[in-house]
């Protein structure tokens, strides 16, 4: 009989981690919903003590999931593990996630302390943490690069002291397959209390092999496997869950392994992730890239035609991604579009599908013929509830190859509408500007990414700008057939999160680290150049103010 497999997602704590995967508590709580539609067993809500930002996000995901595990990490310290219990206690299935570094490398160079000083803090720490709450997990930080003997007495005084799971990580990706799957092995054999624990393991990817380190494992004998979704994470990041839980179903030859996860809802809840933050997902992406199962060799279409299983191992229908198509254009009706978006994986509400319908319709009026893709930059653009503080009412380009570009835009807000003309090195620069202009909130423009969502001349473009001020970072995402719209939908709606949190006097915390106080002066030209133009420097102080009421 197929022995289960324990999904632990930790993409809101370690894959949250790395640089320009940040999220605020609203995004969050938006993606730890999907996990739990997605039916992981444990969420890794975050590091409740890293933050004050990061205690709110892991207390309101603890507050609001109703059937998995949410856990919160921890030192092997009491004010870690205080703060994690408070952080988790109102969870149905509360857990606290204590660690700490047992390689002679951490101990003697990070955390200064002797092997026997190691042994009695876990002892301590775990025993505190299991009188708090009714789990407790355990990870021995760069166990694969500790002394096995010393790892043994670790591991079975951590199982003493209460904790009934224990997690292996390979914490700077540097075992292979081979040799981690042995120790997990050895582990399983040698540890007298093991029986009493679950065995997990916590890959990385820092040399590629976090998935096959992770089956390796769990080959062995782990029955708990740590992932994040698309594998971001911490330096090269996690193993992958889409690529773990698929090769598990691909292959139960080998894998003879039961799982709840629903696998259909890997190819949505990948795209939520790249929604959230901005990210996309690259194209040869195992299991949700864009290629993953699209085909131009002629070789593999006559395969495909012949027996799709020639050259597909997996169905697309498997992680959630729908095979049938259907042509939308301008003179389909909404009834068509809304059952179209559920055939893509989303489920709307009555006003929800009036306000996208209501995009396509003017989408569809540019484009003769509206492909998925556009479909989900469309959604993705449509649910990211910004405020409608400013809103566009029009704009006015005028720019060419040896001329200085100049734009001239218009902004409504409260039924009031303002103007402002700026100049500058290029057309969606100079828009900007005159935004900046309008609002008067100075602010530094992170990041500017423009993709097009589908291929020919008439495809939509896809603007996410990232902007940052003293109360910290905010996203936007526009989509238009003309690039310069889509660059000031995706400015309005990072703008109008970042006036509301102003104006509500809301001390957000930056995730990507807090500005300096000169930084809070800046305007957002500050800037780099491969973003929007060769030359950007200009000075930080606004000008005197032109901006008319209209």
């Amino acid at each position: 009989m197929a022995e289960h497999i324990t999904i632990f997602d930790t993409t809101l704590r370690d894959g949250e981690q790395a640089p320009g995967y940040s999220m605020n508590l609203e995004e969050k709580l938006r993606m730890a919903r999907q996990l739990e539609l997605l039916n992981v067993d444990v969420i890794e809500a975050g590091f409740a003590i890293a933050s004050p930002g990061d205690f709110a996000s892991v207390e309101a995901i603890a507050k609001t999931m109703r059937h998995c595990t949410v856990a919160s990490l921890s030192r092997a310290l009491k004010k870690d593990i205080d703060c994690a219990w408070e952080a988790v206690k109102q969870a149905q299935r509360p857990r606290i996630h204590t660690f700490i570094a047992t390689s002679d490398l951490h101990l003697e160079y990070k955390l200064k302390m002797s092997r026997q000083q190691a042994l009695d803090q876990v002892a301590s720490m775990v025993r505190y943490a299991r009188d708090l709450c009714p789990e407790v997990e355990f990870s021995a930080e760069d166990a694969s690069r500790s002394d096995i003997d010393f790892l043994y007495d670790v591991i079975e005084t951590a199982i003493e002291s209460g904790a009934s799971i224990i997690n292996i990580p390979d914490t700077v990706g540097y075992g292979m397959p081979e040799e981690f799957g042995a120790l997990i092995a050895k582990i399983m054999n040698n540890v007298v209390n093991i029986d009493k624990a679950i065995l997990s393991v916590h890959c990385h990817n820092d040399l590629g092999l976090a998935v096959a380190n992770t089956l390796a494992g769990l080959r062995s004998g782990a029955r708990q496997a740590e992932c994040t979704i698309g594998g971001i994470g911490e330096r090269a990041g996690n193993a992958a869950v889409e690529e773990v839980v698929m090769a598990i179903r691909t292959r139960p030859d080998l894998y003879d392994f039961s799982y709840d996860l629903k696998t259909e809802e890997l190819y949505p809840t990948s795209r939520l992730l790249s929604s959230i933050t901005g990210v996309a997902v690259a194209p040869n992406k195992a299991i949700v890239g864009a290629n993953a199962f699209a085909h131009e060799s002629g070789i593999h279409q006559h395969g495909m035609m012949a027996n799709s299983k020639t050259y597909e191992i997996m169905t697309p229908e498997s992680i959630g991604l729908k095979k049938t198509t259907m042509v939308l254009g301008k003179h389909s009706g909404q009834h068509a579009f809304v059952r179209r978006m559920e055939e893509l994986g989303y489920q709307l509400t009555t006003e929800m599908a009036s306000k996208l319908f209501s995009d396509f319709k003017s989408v569809a009026d540019k484009k003769k013929e509206i492909t998925d893709r556009d479909l989900i930059a469309m959604m993705e653009s449509g649910t990211q509830a910004a405020p409608k503080i400013y809103e566009l009412v029009n704009f006015v380009v005028n720019s060419g190859n040896n001329m200085t570009a100049t734009a001239c835009v218009t902004l409504k807000r409260d039924d009031k509408r303002m103007q402002a003309v700026e100049m500058a090195t290029g057309p969606v620069y100079a828009c900007f500007k005159a935004v900046e202009r309008i609002i008067k909130h100075p602010y530094v423009l992170e990041d500017y990414q423009l993709r097009a969502v589908t291929e020919h001349r008439d495809a939509l473009g896809e603007v996410l700008v990232k902007i940052s001020d003293e109360n910290g970072v905010f996203r936007g995402r526009g989509v238009s057939t003309d690039v310069i719209e889509a660059s000031m939908l995706g400015l309005l709606a990072a703008v109008n999160r970042m006036i509301e949190a102003s104006e509500q006097n809301l001390s957000l915390p930056n995730q990507e680290g807090f500005l300096s106080a000169g930084a809070k002066a800046k305007s957002w030209v500050t800037l780099s150049q491969e973003a929007l133009s060769r030359d950007m420097k200009v000075s930080g102080t606004v000008k005197e103010d032109v901006t008319k009421e209209l």
